[in-house]
């Protein structure tokens, strides 16, 4: 299947790790006899690329693509992790670096994997095909994500749990059972003057009846909960169906996960905030204190919150893009899904902190007193709260946990189908309905680990190691082989072919310098204040922090795996170095799908000049500098004549020569 008409010539190495999923030649191709290779090519290339486009599927509406992405990024991050990740950090002082951390780290990152996945029409593993030696880096996002996806479904069997238990006369978390209660459970609004350390019914419903949580794993994990486990049937039954049909089927979904939670924010906000104590708890929501502003964890937060939110670095967002249109405007998209992020932040922070302002003003506490970070803000301050709403309490209920319900399918629906997306394009032959149901499978038996006694103790690790760390690590190296490696200027001219319009120095800025420099030292922060793992007095074990550790290597490992892999399959070089230096050049199977685009791009690439890095007057003061300090080298060199030192005058006249002829011949240098 070879038309040498419409072979790259000259526009990238060959590379078996890669063409053997492109429609170029390879390898195998070329030893076939010559009239074999003469009989392939009447089927034509462009009829193979209409065939593997006919293969892959697209969303029906662009606005469905929309959607997805904003059902992806605005999740259970957005309404529990959010608030109280400002809540520990300041408050209202949190919102600046978090504001300036999405503008010089999140869009632009966010806008970056669009600008992948759309131009090349292809999942997180194929997408390398730019950087040939960073293949791993797709199985490494594929793992980090798969990590995510398991412990993510079990927080939505959680919420069904609580979903069904709020359709109850009388909601169960609000009285203290004695099936599960202890002697120091007292319920909402009771005097508890007389209870020795005292516990709320809420928080020992969550942990004693939910979760039936262990205080510690030493003599193992403990024997699964039936209930948690039919609700995490159920939530991979919702994800299941919401995939089973690729895009087609998730896209649908998207219109609902994506609009109904703001609908449910709204209903509670305007609720909140008519409940006595509700301006209280949105001052301290919004008060910030300046002395943490200067804190270097306070921008650790910051980008950690980022990343969380947004699901940068993980892939899915190369995945939904993979399935667009190739000149649809991921410009604007991302632009709008960086918006709505922040919005459902500061929305739902505000309506959390109104709720809250009640509980701390009914119960005579300090906010303080009554936010729990994690699971507890979501599965024991609110319904705490929930339970002394008057009206219908079941019914605000239902509401709010139907609303984290699809706030976790919306995302859950994305990493999985990202993951699902790597497995159908290394196994093209099967059908997606089929992978689709394995992979739900296989993460449902998974997810039984973390609704045992002992599994809240395994889903902290995971959540740290195989999603936290590694995405710091990860999002670095992509910048680094897009920007650094692949070459600025390239993605430059890729997005002005793709999109028509040409970046400025923003993008310039923040993708060549500003995060690549960031991540670095993030990273580092990260290696040298980890945090210690425990839960109450309870140090967590060293051999499930040793657990861990292996999580994170097994996926950070694709990476070199794979760069040996990729340097193996180059044939382009006679000896391990250039084989080496040719892994880092695009494979030829890089750029868009389509063969007519494709030959327009190459055309575009070779017509087009190489875009500006630098401003003219940042380049025309750093020569200014430089003649200034020549200039000045020039005086002491003078000075030294005069006290009987004799410099190499041919040498100093070479270099202001050259420094002159530098400098006059620069066509950015002139005026």
């Amino acid at each position: 299947m070879y038309n040498p008409s419409l072979r790259p010539v000259g526009t990238g190495v060959s590379n078996a790790a890669f063409d053997g999923d492109s429609y170029y030649e390879t390898e195998k191709d070329e030893k076939k006899p010559k009239s074999d290779r003469t009989n392939a090519g009447k089927v034509g290339e462009q009829q193979q690329v209409e065939i593997e486009d006919n293969q892959r599927d697209t969303w029906t509406n662009p606005i469905e693509f929309l959607l997805s992405c904003i059902s992806m990024s605005v999740g259970l991050g957005n309404v529990w992790r959010f608030s109280f990740t400002a809540y520990e950090n300041g408050g209202g002082a949190f919102l600046i670096p978090y504001i300036i951390v999405l503008m010089l780290i999140g869009k632009p990152l966010y806008f970056l994997e669009m600008v992948l996945g759309q131009f090349a029409s292809c999942g997180t593993v194929k997408v390398w095909a730019s950087t040939p030696i960073a293949k791993g880096i797709g199985y490494g996002q594929a793992m980090a994500t798969w990590f995510v996806v398991t412990y993510y479904a079990v927080l939505m069997a959680q919420t069904v749990f609580y979903l069904f238990s709020s359709f109850q006369t009388v909601l169960p978390w609000t009285q203290c059972d004695p099936a599960w209660a202890t002697d120091r459970c007292f319920s909402p609004g009771q005097n508890f003057t007389n209870i020795t350390d005292p516990i709320s019914s809420v928080e020992e419903f969550f942990e004693r009846s939910v979760l039936k949580k262990s205080f510690n794993i030493d003599d193992g994990i403990g024997s699964p909960d039936w209930r948690l486990t039919l609700c995490l049937l159920l939530s991979w039954l919702l994800v299941c169906l919401a995939l089973i049909k690729g895009v087609k089927s998730s896209g649908k979904v998207a219109y609902f996960t994506a609009i109904f939670p703001y609908v449910v924010l709204i209903t509670l906000l305007i609720r909140g905030v008519t409940l006595d104590g509700a301006a209280k708890g949105i001052m301290f929501f919004i008060t910030p204190q300046w002395d943490k502003l200067f804190t270097v964890k306070i921008w650790y937060s910051a980008v950690t919150q980022c990343f969380y939110s947004m699901g940068i670095g993980f892939g899915p967002i190369i995945m939904l893009s993979s399935f667009n249109p190739f000149k649809h405007n991921i410009y604007r998209d991302a632009a709008i899904v960086s918006f709505m992020d922040t919005f459902t932040s500061l929305l739902s922070g505000v309506t959390i902190f109104a709720i809250l302002g009640n509980l701390a003003h009914e119960s005579n506490k300090e906010i303080a007193d009554v936010v729990q970070g994690g699971p507890g803000l979501a599965f024991i301050s609110y319904p705490e709260a929930l339970a002394k709403f008057g009206i219908v309490p079941q019914l605000f209920a239902v509401l709010f946990f139907l609303m984290l319900l699809t706030l976790g399918v919306g995302s859950e629906v994305t990493m999985a189908g990202s993951v699902i997306t790597v497995v159908c394009d290394a196994f093209p032959n099967h059908k997606r309905w089929f992978i689709t149901i394995i992979c739900c499978s296989v993460g449902f038996l998974l997810g039984i680990v973390y609704v045992t006694p002992g599994g809240q103790f395994v889903l902290d690790i995971v959540d740290y190691f195989g999603g936290g760390f590694i995405m710091f690590v990860i999002a670095l190296l992509e910048i680094i082989a897009v920007s650094w490696i692949y070459g600025l200027k390239n993605i430059l001219k890729d997005v002005e072919f793709m999109l028509g319009i040409r970046l400025g120095y923003y993008w310039k800025f923040t993708w060549g310098l500003f995060i690549p420099v960031t991540l670095i030292s993030i990273f580092i922060y990260s290696i040298f204040n980890l945090q210690e793992f425990k839960s109450g007095d309870y140090v967590y074990p060293s051999n499930l922090i040793v657990a861990g550790w292996l999580l994170s290597a097994s996926a950070l490992i694709q990476i070199p795996i794979w760069g040996v892999y990729v340097i193996y399959k180059q044939k382009n070089g006679t000896t391990l170095f250039e084989r080496f230096k040719n892994s880092f050049k695009p494979s030829q199977s890089w750029g868009p799908k389509d063969a007519k685009k494709r030959v327009a791009w190459l055309n575009f690439k070779e017509e087009t000049e190489d875009p500006t890095l630098v401003p003219d007057w940042m380049y025309n003061t750093f020569i200014s500098i430089c003649e200034y300090f020549q200039s000045c080298r020039r005086d002491k060199r003078s000075a030294s004549v005069h006290i009987g030192s004799v410099p190499n005058e041919s040498n100093s006249a070479s270099t202001a020569d050259l420094a002159k002829v530098t400098v006059d011949s620069n066509p950015y240098h002139k005026r």
